[in-house]
């Protein structure tokens, strides 16, 4: 009987009970390490106690009960429960190998190595009835007793597993709960480039990639993207299981590509994660021509291995190759991997280079349909990033999507194309929507497709919506923390800042040492409680781990030396900040504006006036450009406000409000109303700055408590009692 039972486990200095109270309700009681002051204790401990529950539920003993518990659990491996149970003579002894293994992975010496969530833990102990059926002894018991035995052993396994974790899941959210692995699901990781001249790297890659494109298109498989396998692009030698549970599948694809002149040799094989087993393997000798039959050879027998089915549509476009020329495909797998590195390299040098590269692929072979995909992408990601946001910059995407029509006007990539460059361009998100709804029913697999589908709702305040697109990217590209960064934002948005860092750690779990998602991680308490400590001991240690990483935190450097009133840490950041200035989200503040700030903290007001008459010459030329750019207008009406040049201030906060509403865009909407209150608040009209505050802080917005307690920007209203009230209305409850 499992209906009363109590355990405790001693685990160092952390301390995890577990009981069961006898009554009506059989309420499960649970005290987690911190509830009992251990100052250790993490989620991987509970999942390492509910593993030594297990244990010792089966085996009537706990995996390690005489000596010194701490130092066995740290240096031994617990006896497999079977052997436990031949000691003390139980019936059936022979526990099935699928709990031996999941009960092991939890009692893992390496905390990262121990299932990640309740539902992976529970996925690993579900037993199949061939498996309980034949959970006997031979000679010990009978069918039908070991059928009984399995039966009740499994119900109190999953029983408890359940149970455990139904009370944890109010003590530590997880972000989301792992579904189980899909059997046909497969990971396709980067090829071995053995080819003497190590330049081919791009073409091993391509052929890598191109395998992982045909199969993304079969609907019936689960098929991880590109930016999570080309993690794993290493010599070391790889842990096909591990990285299998990493990224959610159950098959993974390896292979090398080695080209010699004329000649091209592709050798792949395909192991099944779970047992290592090796379940199709073949090694190509072609003519070099003959290289994208051969991906499509490959990506035709993965699918007959995985027994997906795929329908006649998806069949013609694997068989289809993307050109027929070797050089421009090696130029457009060089030019993917530079605009895949995007916004984490140096996207001023690596967009326009890979722009260059396109051209030249295109140039080459003018039927290149995937180059002038890419080439479409690169050209709106320079606009969207405000390296070139310039009507010219538009017109060189526009043409390349009309290419894209002109070679495939139904394919997934062109309504892709299409819904990134409404959405980038134009900010049509209802015409964006209904091109994303055509590609992810083309492209079931493209995490991009879901990534843009979380954009357009959150521009669309469809908040719930983006959550769940996100969400549904992040499984399709678990190892992608752009799109986890991209998520946290929405939480950000939403202010719910428990979320906020639930994400970023799930980010930072995968890139430890990625400084933007530090710096945003540690910023999570300055937002939500006006503390500053954690993003300022943050950025000290980036800085004296590598001070070369001083432009990569520059921005959040600067804000952080702005909340702490702090001006020669400001100059430092400014000194190295990159040319694109002091962005504000969308809002183009140039660096001429951080010096005007830091000179008004130091009350230097003559040195303050020369920034800020800087700086409005040069928003001004902006603007002259490009009338009808909102934030460009804001940023304007800000400057001219701390000039004292109201009337052109109001009258440029009030144009680009008109120009982005909220109806028009949920994010850029009110971070313009928040700076037209600034306008206002600069002015001397309170009462307007005050009812445009106050509106934006009932809108999803990048404004929070830490800022209105914290910046310098809103020094005009502090003391006004009303504003004050607007700023407790954030602080944290």
């Amino acid at each position: 009987k499992v209906s009363d039972f109590g355990i405790a486990r001693s685990l160092g200095d952390s301390v995890s009970r577990l009981t069961m109270e006898q009554g009506r309700s059989g309420t499960l009681v649970y005290m987690s390490p911190q509830q009992l002051g251990g100052e250790r204790g993490t989620h991987l401990d509970d999942i390492y106690s509910l593993g030594a529950s297990i244990y010792e539920l089966l085996a009537s003993k706990p995996p390690f009960y005489s000596g010194n518990i701490d130092r066995q659990i740290h240096e031994r491996v617990a006896p497999s429960m079977s052997e436990r149970r031949k000691e003390l003579d139980i019936e059936p002894a022979l526990v099935p190998q699928v709990w031996e293994d999941a009960v092991a992975a939890c009692l893992a010496k390496d905390p990262s190595r121990r299932p990640q969530s309740a539902a992976e833990v529970a996925q690993r102990l579900q037993l199949a009835p061939a498996q309980i059926r034949t959970w006997s002894a031979p000679g010990k018991s009978s069918t039908r007793k070991a059928l009984l035995v399995g039966g009740i052993a499994a119900f109190s396994v999953l029983a408890l597993a359940g149970l455990y974790f139904g009370v944890l899941k109010w003590q530590a959210k997880p972000v989301s709960q792992a579904a189980a692995i899909p059997e046909k699901s497969i990971a396709v990781l980067p090829f071995e480039n053995l080819s003497a001249n190590q330049e081919n790297a791009f073409f091993a890659d391509g052929v890598q990639d191109e395998i992982l494109t045909d199969l993304a298109k079969v609907a019936d498989l689960k098929v991880i993207s590109r930016t999570s396998v080309m993690q794993y692009k290493s010599a070391v030698k790889r842990n096909l299981r591990e990285i299998a549970r990493q990224l959610g599948v159950s098959h993974v694809l390896e292979g090398s590509v080695q080209r010699a002149g004329n000649r091209v040799r592709v050798s792949a094989q395909l192991i099944d994660a779970k047992t290592d087993t090796n379940l199709w393997a073949e090694r190509y000798d072609r003519d070099l021509a003959d290289v994208f039959a051969i991906q499509s050879e490959i990506a035709k027998t993965i699918a007959d291995q995985l027994q997906a089915r795929i329908s006649p549509s998806e069949r013609a476009q694997i068989e289809k190759p993307p050109t027929n020329d070797v050089a421009a495909f090696n130029l457009y797998a060089h030019a993917k991997t530079l605009i895949d590195r995007g916004v984490l390299g140096e996207p001023s040098k690596d967009l326009f280079e890979a722009v260059r590269l396109l051209d030249e692929a295109v140039k080459r072979d003018p039927s290149f349909f995937l180059a002038d995909y890419e080439l479409a992408h690169a050209h709106d990601f320079i606009y969207q990033l405000g390296l070139d946001h310039t009507p010219a910059r538009l017109a060189l995407a526009d043409a390349a999507i009309q290419s894209l029509h002109r070679l495939r006007p139904d394919a997934g990539e062109t309504h892709l194309a299409l819904a990134r460059h409404l959405y980038w361009g134009y900010f049509d998100y209802g015409r964006a929507r209904q091109e994303l709804t055509a590609a992810q029913q083309a492209l079931p697999n493209n995490a991009e497709a879901f990534v843009l589908a979380a954009y357009v709702d959150r521009r669309q305040g469809r908040w719930e919506d983006s959550i769940k697109n996100f969400e549904r990217a992040s499984q399709l590209d678990p190892r992608d923390v752009y799109i986890l960064e991209q998520f946290s934002l929405t939480y950000d948005a939403l202010r719910r800042y428990g979320d906020t860092a639930a994400v970023l750690d799930r980010a930072l779990t995968i890139a430890p040492n990625n400084k933007l998602i530090r710096t945003q991680r540690a910023k999570v308490a300055l937002n939500s409680r006006a503390d500053t400590k954690p993003l300022h001991g943050t950025i000290e240690n980036i800085l004296t781990e590598n001070s070369n990483a001083a432009p990569i935190v520059a921005g959040e450097w600067l804000l952080l030396a702005l909340h702490e009133r702090d001006a020669a840490a400001a100059e430092r950041a400014l000194a190295v900040m990159p040319p694109e200035g002091c962005y504000d989200g969308a809002i183009p503040f140039p660096k001429s504006w951080g010096e005007a700030l830091i000179a008004q903290m130091r009350g230097d007001h003559a040195a303050a006036r020369t920034a800020l008459t800087k700086a409005r010459e040069e928003l001004k030329k902006i603007v002259h450009n490009l009338p009808d750019y909102a934030e460009a207008l804001c940023a304007l009406g800000v400057v001219d406000a701390v000039l004292g040049n109201n009337e052109d201030a109001i009258r440029a906060g009030s144009r680009a409000v008109e120009l982005m509403p909220l109806s028009k865009n949920a994010i850029e909407g009110p971070l313009l109303i928040k700076y037209l209150a600034a306008i206002y608040a600069w002015t001397g009209d309170k009462d307007p700055a005050l009812e445009q505050l106050d509106k934006a802080v009932h809108l999803p917005c990048y404004l929070s408590y830490g800022e209105l307690r914290l910046h310098p920007i809103w020094d005009p209203l502090r003391g006004d009692p009303r504003f004050e009230k607007i700023v407790a209305s954030l602080a944290p409850k």
